[in-house]
């Protein structure tokens, strides 16, 4: 960077100054990101449980606090059911449905099912403010949030609440988001559990080395805090969207540490499709500006300078939109007008560029490995980078712009279809560097380069040549795939038993399990049983057994489809402690994707992107052929 700063910026020309410092901006900010990631995650805390006494009659009072808006009651009822099951004394723990829908049918399903049932007169400060409302109505020692679609294990709170009484200025235990769904990226491009998502970096190794220097976030959902502290900075922060990173900073200021503990202890559904996946990290974007523009950790009192760092990473990182929207044009400006933005020969650039590249990688391959494969941090970028960036820049001018937006969760889609709308930037960019791609190689072809500028063009034109990849890669994420159940599966093996009506016994284990059905691995020795055929499945849990009514609803001779028929409420809440209450079942998954390989990882993203390319010219025709074959109905229909 010295080196660029000194002796790359002598501009010839109004055109190379623009393209040139805007570049120059651009690594810049790629720089300080980098750097401050580094000291984020150069030693992570990798914290362990702390054992809680011995005597359980010793242990504190705690509230659930499950805040709902407009998901169905299908997405709530799980977590409900776990919640129920949650290891703790039964009268100390108190659990709370928040309904800012109001709506009768969860008040009825909460009286059923003996818990709580808060709803408020408005919806004034969105999540925030229902949870301030909630602990005005609520009274325990501690709360632990979950958001209505996070499913907690049984273990939850044994494993989070021993630090509280081991530390008693620890103010708020974060767990990770794991989900047992398919994000868009992970189910439209095929990755699930083989590619590390989106989310897994942050919870897989940021936060924990967060941990270290004290400043790990309240992410919203699977945290438990201690309430007198909450109750002393205000109670959970309303001045931005993202009140939970929000909160973490000010109990911070406060003071009072915050913890990180990286055992997976609840699970949720991930977003569905692309737009309301977009529209989440949108308000993630705009929350952290304006946290970045009303609370800045860089000044004010009460946070340590590796504190002030880790927050300051974290609002810095939602500001990629531009810079990465920079580095997928940069090279544009030499192909299609001649600008040198490095004042530099390309043997130089390549001396000191190069280097710098591969190391980062490399670096970033070492250290991130578990939790994010190379390349693809591109690629999840490069998707975002147009949306985020309008908010989150608005939103550090005036940080009062902009609303709210609950992520939709839940739901079944009945057929694929190519997302047009959302992919218009990543075709408009694609279109830009597939022209300068053109332009480069008829400018190979008509100009007589010297040897220098061949070398200059040659970066420029492998440069465009990645930005193709990248931008169709993109395209890809677009295509959404077909989801058929409104519920999705856990794969998991649980030792189970079939009871069939002649009153025979198949020892058998689960394959797949959902809140309405499990699949089922048949012995071979079994005969092909019929669909339709009604039969009883007991599911085991150490030396606990639970038996279910179920019908057949897939057969072939080695599995089974079983759909439950009829569960009672009990039935219910026993069948969510075999299953999505386990402690083990999302542990066993935590962090055990295939290592990173960067050139396996340049590869991936390279056959993505053909892939995208493919998407692209198959429903880009698909999307001709119906308009043309419209055209003459519409004609006839202006005749008459």
């Amino acid at each position: 960077m010295y080196w660029r700063l000194t002796s790359t910026l002598d501009f010839q020309s109004w055109l190379d100054i623009a393209f040139g410092y805007g570049l120059l901006l651009a690594e810049i900010y790629a720089l300080s990101v980098l750097l401050l990631g580094y000291l984020q995650t150069i030693w992570p805390l990798r914290r362990l449980p702390a054992a809680m006494p011995a005597d359980p009659a010793t242990w504190p009072s705690v509230d659930i606090l499950i805040p709902t808006y407009n998901e169905p009651l299908d997405v709530v009822k799980q977590s409900v059911l776990t919640a129920v099951s949650l290891d703790w004394p039964a009268d100390r723990l108190h659990i709370f449905v928040l309904d800012d829908g109001r709506r009768k049918e969860f008040q009825d399903f909460c009286s059923e099912l003996g818990v709580g049932y808060i709803a408020r007169s408005n919806n004034e400060s969105a999540k925030a403010g229902n949870l301030n409302a909630a602990l005005e109505l609520t009274s325990s020692e501690y709360v632990a949030v979950f958001d209505c679609d996070h499913i907690p294990t049984r273990s939850f709170l044994q494993i989070c609440i021993g630090w509280f009484l081991k530390d008693p200025k620890l103010a708020m235990l974060q767990t990770p988001h794991y989900f047992f769904s398919a994000d868009p990226f992970e189910k439209n491009l095929h990755t699930f559990r083989a590619v590390p998502n989106e989310g897994e970096l942050f919870y897989g190794l940021v936060q924990d080395g967060n941990d270290l220097w004290n400043a790990a976030f309240f992410c919203g959902s699977c945290a438990v805090l201690r309430r007198s502290q909450l109750e002393e900075v205000g109670g959970i922060a309303t001045e931005t969207v993202t009140e939970d990173a929000h909160t973490a900073l000010k109990l911070n200021r406060a003071g009072y540490n915050t913890a990180y503990l990286a055992v997976p202890q609840a699970a949720g559904l991930a977003t569905e499709n692309l737009s309301r996946h977009i529209g989440q990290r949108v308000r993630w974007a705009r929350g952290m500006a304006q946290i970045f523009r009303v609370d800045n950790p860089l000044f004010g009192k009460g946070l340590s300078l590796s504190q002030r760092m880790c927050y300051l990473n974290a609002m810095l990182h939602f500001f990629y939109g531009l810079p990465r929207l920079v580095f997928l044009t940069a090279p544009l400006a030499f192909l299609f007008f001649g600008a040198h933005v490095f004042q530099a020969s390309a043997l130089m650039i390549t001396l000191y560029a190069f280097p710098h590249l591969i190391h980062a990688n490399l670096t970033s391959s070492r250290m991130q490995g578990r939790f994010r494969h190379s390349f693809w941090n591109e690629v999840y970028e490069s998707v975002l980078a147009w949306y985020i960036m309008r908010p989150a820049l608005l939103a550090l001018i005036n940080p009062r712009l902009g609303k709210f937006n609950v992520t939709a969760k839940g739901g079944a889609q009945g057929q694929a279809w190519f997302d047009w709308d959302m992919a218009k930037p990543y075709l408009v960019l694609l279109a830009l560097n597939i022209a300068g791609l053109i332009a480069g190689l008829i400018s190979l072809a008509v100009v007589d380069y010297d040897s220098g500028g061949l070398f200059t063009l040659a970066i420029n034109l492998l440069w465009t040549l990645y930005n193709i990849i990248i931008t169709s890669a993109s395209i890809a994420v677009a295509r959404e795939e077909r989801q058929f159940r409104s519920q999705p599966r856990v794969a998991a093996q649980i030792p189970a038993m079939l009871r069939l009506p002649n009153g025979k016994t198949v020892a058998c284990s689960t394959t797949d399990y959902s809140a309405t059905g499990l699949g089922i691995q048949l012995p071979p020795e079994l005969e092909r049983l019929e669909i339709g055929q009604e039969l009883h499945v007991a599911l085991f849990r150490g030396t606990e057994q639970r038996v279910f009514p179920a019908t057949i609803v897939f057969s072939t001779d080695h599995h089974l489809g079983l759909r439950f028929e009829s569960l009672t409420l009990q039935q219910q809440v026993e069948m969510a402690e075999m299953t999505f209450a386990r402690a083990d079942t999302w542990a066993e998954n935590w962090g055990q994707n295939t290592p990173d390989a960067p050139l396996v990882g340049l590869r991936e993203v390279v056959r993505i992107g053909v892939l995208g390319m493919k998407q692209l010219a198959l429903h880009g025709g698909q999307a001709v052929r119906a308009r043309l074959q419209a055209r003459p109905i519409q004609t006839r229909m202006k005749n008459r």
